[in-house]
Parts: structure tokens; sequence; C-alpha cells
């Protein structure tokens, strides 16, 4: 299963008439145009039509991620999605897969700190096979301790080569450790290695049934079906499987953070040095919401393009850096980050290269974000959202992610209109709440004193693990 970066999204609150079709379609900001309802179990249900091809992109999302696994079992969410697909009552280990291949479609997982999702593309005709199977596996998972110890080794090597050899996901990994000290954000998606390596079968079934519930899932579906098709579907398969108390998510909030924090990492394997810095910022459901818009603007502004501010300045004025720019990932359930970085050219070293963003980080106290600047980085947003509509899977995640995060189907739609609403006075008020020393982690990866012959550089592009998202076209945050 692949790796997926994530990155931002919004959301559909289903509404408590079962299976009573709502068609939420707002004239003026309407992106998707989709069409929602609730089934009795209360699994909310979002279609949105595509007749391009007689393709499908079946997607269950559960509100569920690596921030809910328990404590001491780090990454669990991200291993019961392997296991998965171990089999059910109906369909042998691995079985699922073959039947989704056989008939021509894809299909997939990931995993982030705040959802956990599987999705096929498939022929409209094939549809009705790969939801019966979705909603077996829903409510009918079967797992044997072999199957478990054989995936949990799995899980360990994919850790081995995702994160342990590689020194940008360890760099990211250690960051997000010391920017959250309480929140479970700290966590790794994967887990802990020595946490990892206790997870066993009882664990897993534990998890399930506490979290695998359609009224804790969102079932969306793109491509060439309406809701006057889907619904019986989605009655007939999800319908059948009984709702059941699901637990809150109830979880240790960060205490305020008091003072700046730094790392530094060293490899052999690093030749390309880098520099990332990330602040504690709100997102679009904690902390002082009224800034996310603003904060998604001042992100495209500072480092969004080859014409930002950041990449103006650092590498092709001062030609300090090969790299930089910023991001900002808004859709979290709880607070979130906002994050800057760089590459230095050969022959620059990282504190001349902090110092020079630094200090492009206080030009906005001097010159603040002007009106021209905002609305060339909103019309370039909104730009991206209508080139979105022509993708099944971009309107997928958005609607994905923002559902299990906590915002509505509304929220989604209206993005557009929102970023376009931005003014400069609300990105410059945006950055002065974040750009606060003491709520920032420094980052540094730099090559260790002796290097190896068959050292390996970095990409220039931030590492995967610690990219951010926008609310349209988001990606998955997490593993797969």
């Amino acid at each position: 299963m692949s790796a997926t970066r994530c990155e931002l999204a919004a959301a559909c609150a289903g509404m408590a008439l079962a299976l009573t079709l709502i068609v939420d379609r707002p004239a003026e900001s309407a992106v998707f145009n989709p069409e929602t309802f609730t089934l009795d179990n209360g699994m909310q249900v979002v279609v949105v039509t595509n007749r391009r091809a007689p393709v499908v992109s079946h997607h269950v999302w559960y509100k569920v991620g690596s921030a809910d696994s328990p404590l001491g079992k780090s990454g669990l969410a991200h291993f019961l999605e392997h296991l998965m697909f171990k089999g059910t009552e109906s369909l042998a280990p691995g079985e699922f897969s073959r039947i989704v291949a056989r008939n021509g479609g894809n299909e997939n997982a990931f995993t982030g700190p705040d959802y956990t999702g599987y999705f096929q593309t498939i022929a409209k005709d094939r549809l009705e096979l790969v939801m019966r199977m979705e909603a077996d596996r829903m409510a009918n998972l079967v797992l044997d301790d072999d199957e478990v110890l054989r995936e949990r080794s799995v899980v360990l090597e994919e850790r081995s080569q995702r994160t342990d050899n590689d020194p940008g996901a360890r760099l990211a990994e250690q960051l997000n450790a010391t920017q959250f000290y309480h929140h479970p954000y700290r966590l790794p998606v994967i887990g802990w290695r020595h946490e990892m390596e206790t997870y066993d079968r009882s664990a897993a079934l534990d998890f399930y049934r506490a979290w695998y519930a359609p009224n804790n899932a969102v079932l969306i579906v793109a491509g060439d079906i309406d809701a006057a098709e889907l619904r019986p579907l989605a009655e007939k398969h999800y319908g059948a499987v009984p709702a059941r108390p699901v637990p809150e998510r109830v979880r240790v909030q960060e205490p305020p953070q008091e003072a700046p924090r730094e790392i530094v990492l060293s490899d052999p394997r690093v030749q390309q040095p880098y520099w990332l810095r990330s602040y504690l910022a709100p997102s679009f459901g904690a902390g002082a919401a009224e800034h996310a818009y603003p904060l998604e603007v001042l992100a495209e502004i500072l480092g969004g393009t080859s014409t930002s501010r950041l990449y103006r300045s650092l590498v092709i004025e001062q030609k300090l850096a090969t790299s930089a720019g910023a991001y900002y990932r808004g859709t979290a359930l709880d607070l979130t980050t906002f994050r800057v970085y760089a590459s230095p050219r050969p022959g620059v070293d990282l504190d001349q290269l902090e110092a020079a963003i630094e200090a492009e980080l206080q030009r906005l106290e001097t010159a603040p974000i002007t009106d021209q600047e905002v609305g060339r980085a909103t019309q370039r947003l909104v730009a991206e959202a209508t080139y979105a509509q022509d993708s099944l899977s971009s309107a997928v995640r958005s609607f994905g992610a923002a559902l299990a995060t906590g915002r509505t189907v509304a929220d989604v739609e209206a993005w557009p209109e929102r970023i376009a609403a931005v003014t400069a006075e609300q990105v410059n008020a945006a950055g002065a709440h974040v750009f606060r020393p003491e709520q920032s982690v420094t980052g540094r990866l730099v090559p260790a004193p002796e290097q190896t012959a068959a050292a390996t550089p970095l990409p220039v592009a931030p590492p995967a693990a610690a990219t951010g998202e926008r609310e349209i076209n988001a990606g998955q945050d997490g593993n797969g």
C-alpha cells in the first residue's frame, strides 16, 4: 500500500432525516455540486456526479486516525488499515484486492492523524461489487494470529524503508514530536518501532470494534453516478450494517509553548542540507479559526510559487538557496502548523540561510502584505479549485478530509468564495498571530562529519511527511 500525501479539505454534516435526499448546491460558490444524504444507521453519503467516463471512485472514510491510537500503541490505526485486507467470513485474506484487480479496478488505503480511508476506482457497472465487499469488511473482519504477526513484520519493514532509512522523514518525525509535547499529533502515523513490536490480534480487533461503524464513517462516490442511482445501493449494503456506540474523540491538549525549540539531525547520507521551521497555528477547527483562510493565502504569498516572497528573495535575488517555500495544513481536528523551509546553495551555511529567512519574516512588519499580493494569490487559489472539478480524486479527498475533521459540505463548496474574500489586513493579522518565536520549532538536516561514498542527495522539496494541504484538492495525510 502506498503512502499518499495529504493536504486540504472540508466536510459534510449528515442530517437526521434517514435516507432523505438533501441537495446542497450553493448558487454562488459551488465547486463540486454534491448531493448528500444520510442512512438510517447514521452513515453520511456524498455523491459528486461527473459523467466524463463510465467510471466511479468509491471511498469510505472513518473518523479515526493515528492521533486516536490507544496509549502505548502508536500507529495502531495504520496497522488496522493493513489488516482490513486480511479477509472476512466470506473473503479469504487478500481476496478483496484480487477481485478488484480482476474486475479492472485499482484500490488502496491511507491513514492520517485524523482519519483512515479505503478506496477503489472501478467501472460503474462494478460499483455494487466493491460496495458489497467494503460493507462486509466494515462489519465482519476476521483475523488470525499468524496473519497479524506476518502483517506486523510488513509494517515494521515499511517503517524501516520509509522512515528509518530516510533522513528527511526522520527529521519530520522528530520535528512533530518536538512541536507537540503532549497532544497525540506528536505520534508518527506509522507508530514508534518499540510500540509497533507489541501489536497483537487482540489490540487490533479492540480498535476495530471501537471505531469501525457506519455512524462513524462517510461514504463518498464520485463519477458517473448520481444520488438517485447510488441511494438504493448504499441502503442495501451499508444500510444493513447496524450502528453502534463509538467513543468520543477525547484528546489531551497541548500546553502553551513558552520558548523556541530546535532539533538538529545529522546523517552521512545527507548531501543537501535542509532547514525547516514549524509554527503552532490554528486550524479550521481549533484555536483562532478566523485566521485559517488568511493563513492559506499567506502561505501562497510567502512560499507557494516561484514568484513568492521567500523564493524570490532567497533563490533569485540573494542566491542563498536552491529552494524555499511555505505551507500550511489547515484541515485538522486540533491545532496545526504553519511551516517555512529552504535548502541552501553549496557554500551557504544554515546560519546564514536562517538569518535571511528570519529577515524576510520580520519584513512582514515593515513591508506588510499588500492588497495586490492578496489579489494575485487568491486568484491563483480560486483557479486551483476550478481545475479540481476535473478530478474525481480531488472531489473525494476534499470532502473526506473535511467531514472527518468536523467541517461540512457547505464549507467545501464555499471555499473559493471565502478565500476570495480574504483581505490584506486579515493576512497580516494572521501572520502576526502565528510568527511568534516562542511557538516555533526549527529543524536542521545536516551531513554527518564523515560522508559516505554512497551518499544520496535529498530532494529540495520539503519532506513528504511534513508537507501541508489545501482545502480543495486535498491529499491524504499519512501512510498507506
